[in-house]
């Protein structure tokens, strides 16, 4: 397959036989949640108009790609690393694994992975990491699609079994409301214990219970 990702570089292969995937990450730096990847191939015969980087992109922008995306690809997977993982190994090593997850749960195995970042997963194939990938490359773009809309959609699920933390507003993310509703409630089950902030309210003995006042 000649390379089916535009935007790539002149140093990366350009065989024929090259099936390349892109892979990117969302939820790295929230406070709770797993942490999700991406990959995908694309189909150079089903082009996507507006692939860029997710998080230059509107949540109804992303919400209608990520269909197209599933639909117009050669091959896409998402997988994830749980809160425990994360704690366990580190957020970088976790998201290394849940990419190496996705990369392998491809029902097409690809030759090359574009990974976004400057950090490649160990994997059996070869892997590239590119800087600003997500808006460089639309492999990577179009992963970077549908890892944060399956991480928005999972904290929207994970809102309805703790709404006194209000997930579904911030994503985990450490905005002024979720710190205040994790100081006034406590850590939650699925909230990252290795975080800081979320240490901090550990330390000062505020337990959560998973149920709302």
């Amino acid at each position: 397959m000649k390379n089916p990702t535009p935007g790539l570089f002149e140093f990366l292969p350009d065989s024929p036989d090259e099936i390349i995937c892109g892979v990117d990450e969302a939820g790295r730096g929230p406070l709770a949640g797993p942490v999700f990847a991406a990959a995908v191939i694309l189909d150079p015969a089903r082009p996507i108009d507006g692939l860029r980087d997710s998080k230059k992109l509107s949540e109804a922008k992303r919400d209608l790609l990520a269909p197209v995306i599933k639909a117009q690809a050669l091959a896409w997977a998402i997988a994830e690393a749980s809160e425990a993982e994360i704690d366990q190994l580190n957020i970088l090593q976790a998201t290394m694994l849940a990419m190496r997850r996705a990369v392998e749960a491809l029902q097409t195995v690809p030759t090359l992975a574009l990974i976004d970042g400057n950090r490649c997963p160990v994997m059996k194939i070869q892997s590239i990491a590119i800087v600003g990938g997500d808006d460089k490359v639309e492999a990577i773009s179009a992963a970077s699609i549908l890892a944060k809309t399956a991480r928005d959609a999972a904290l929207v699920t994970l809102h309805q079994a703790y709404p006194q933390y209000c997930f579904d507003q911030h994503k985990g993310y450490g905005t002024a409301l979720h710190l205040a509703r994790l100081r006034e409630f406590g850590a939650s089950p699925v909230h990252r214990r290795s975080f800081a902030p979320v240490r901090a309210v550990l330390a000062a003995g505020a337990q959560g219970t998973g149920e709302a006042a």
